[in-house]
């Protein structure tokens, strides 16, 4: 096997991501090698490893979709389009929230398996970041984001979920479980 695509990957992602921190307030690149080394629970297929560590690029750098396929080629490019948000540049993020979310969604609940391993390590991630959050501000804890109502990410959670659901035999997947029920099962 092959891992240079992957050993590119990160150093690319380094680069993109550097001097970026998250909502959190952690180092940027700590999330999408986070995300990689769950989504290596699942596969070891180096390029989707590599859109693992390059899945936030496109969104929140200057990358551009044609730097990407010229380095990692088209299918790591549709890889990380496949959880690459329309951001709605210019429009309030709060205002575009909802329906960024159901465009993801509708996406994700159509994607392929190597597109939803991707989106189960980004999204373990973030919920694993939200917990130490949760844990420390309780409620105050989505104050960090868009949108303040903790309802209002309980569904777009829960949805993931069950688009997911042909995934609920790795451990990635009933960890994700866990901690949406840790957390959101108090907000009704």
């Amino acid at each position: 096997m092959d891992n240079s695509v992957l050993d590119r990957a990160i150093v690319f992602a380094t680069e993109a991501h550097s001097g970026t921190v998250r909502k959190d307030g952690a180092p940027y690149i700590v999330h999408p090698l986070e995300d990689a080394s769950i989504v290596a629970t699942m596969t070891h297929d180096p390029e989707v490893l590599a859109a693992a560590v390059l899945h936030d690029v496109l969104e929140d750098t200057d990358t551009t979709e044609e730097q990407i396929r010229a380095a990692f080629g088209d299918r790591v490019l549709s890889l990380v389009l496949a959880e690459t948000e329309n951001k709605r540049d210019g429009l309030p993020k709060g205002d575009t929230w909802k329906v960024r979310k159901e465009e993801t969604l509708n996406y994700l609940k159509e994607g392929r398996m190597e597109e939803k391993m991707l989106w189960l390590g980004d999204k373990l991630s973030n919920l694993r970041s939200l917990k130490r959050t949760h844990d420390r501000e309780g409620k105050d804890a989505f104050l960090h984001f868009n949108v303040h109502d903790p309802l209002m990410h309980k569904w777009y959670y829960d949805a993931v979920l069950s688009y997911l659901g042909v995934l609920a035999e790795y451990p990635a997947y009933k960890e994700l479980s866990s901690i949406f029920h840790d957390i959101f099962d108090r907000y009704e």
